[in-house]
């Protein structure tokens, strides 16, 4: 609950948008097994956290994702379809390596989260300390917390 209310407190009068990391922070990550996104298990605990901030007032959940291929980006859609639904289809932000050749995932983030245009709050979880370094250092308006925050 405790994080569950720090969102409901940082949200209370100010539209945000909360981007959400797949890969270690709702499905499991298993570096030997990278490819297999849809046999991920689910991270419950953080799912049922998720879902319940999906329906505050003020909130909007999407997902921002990291994959290397392009056809990974039809998987990580049907896993979510399966565990996390509550994630709209127009907030699922899944972007391939293979169709950004050159530029490593915080890269990628980091030119996402840099290029919207929006009055909203934005919110970061994630649980790639990298990722998270580089947005810190590069984007000051964006908040940002560990995926570990997500666990009471």
């Amino acid at each position: 609950m405790h994080f569950y209310e720090l969102i409901q407190k940082q949200t209370k009068n100010k539209k945000t948008r909360i981007y959400v990391d797949m890969d270690g922070v709702i499905a499991s990550y298993d570096i030997g097994k990278p490819y297999d996104f849809e046999n991920k298990r689910p991270l419950t605990t953080n799912i049922k956290t998720l879902s319940k901030i999906n329906n505050l007032e003020n909130t909007e959940l999407f997902i921002l994702s990291i994959c290397k291929k392009d056809s990974q980006i039809k998987e990580k859609n049907n896993w979510l379809d399966k565990y996390a639904p509550f994630f709209q289809k127009d907030n699922r932000i899944i972007i391939s390596k293979e169709s950004n050749p050159n530029l490593s995932s915080k890269e990628l983030k980091l030119n996402y989260l840099k290029s919207l245009k929006t009055d909203n709050q934005i919110i970061l979880i994630d649980d790639d300390n990298e990722i998270i370094k580089t947005i810190k250092d590069n984007a000051k308006n964006i908040i940002l917390y560990q995926d570990s925050e997500l666990i009471d």
